[in-house]
């Protein structure tokens, strides 16, 4: 059973930085060599947005509002401790909000995708 659980979500300040964490489980570091993982931000009371992309190429793709202010890694190393993470700078109270992971496989035609539960993320002074 393949699970995403975020983590690193907090409060802070305008102008500050965070670091959130996406732990994968459940899935061979091979498969995982071949997925995509996606960072979503859903505001207060909107749908989510995708924001980031970590390609299986190991090349990332950002939505404009975060270019420049935001990083995405992953570290397929070890395959006990697979992860993806979503390095936050120069934050906004425009960012407030709660992050997802999402990862996405393509096998053939197939695509399995797998959500995470989300972490807060609020900035304000």
């Amino acid at each position: 059973q393949v699970q995403l659980v975020e983590s690193g979500g907090g409060l802070v300040q305008p102008g500050g930085s965070l670091r959130l964490s996406c732990a994968v489980s459940g899935m061979h570091g091979i498969l995982f060599a071949t997925s995509d993982v996606d960072w979503y931000w859903q505001a207060p009371g909107k749908d989510r947005v995708l924001i980031a992309t970590s390609t299986f190429e190991h090349t990332a793709n950002y939505t404009e509002s975060v270019k420049g202010r935001f990083t995405v890694s992953r570290d397929d190393s070890n395959d006990s401790k697979i992860s993806v993470a979503l390095q936050m700078t120069r934050l906004r109270p425009e960012d407030t909000g709660v992050y997802y992971c999402h990862l996405r496989r393509t096998l053939i035609t197939t695509t399995y995708a797998y959500w995470g539960k989300g972490t807060q993320v609020t900035v304000s002074s």
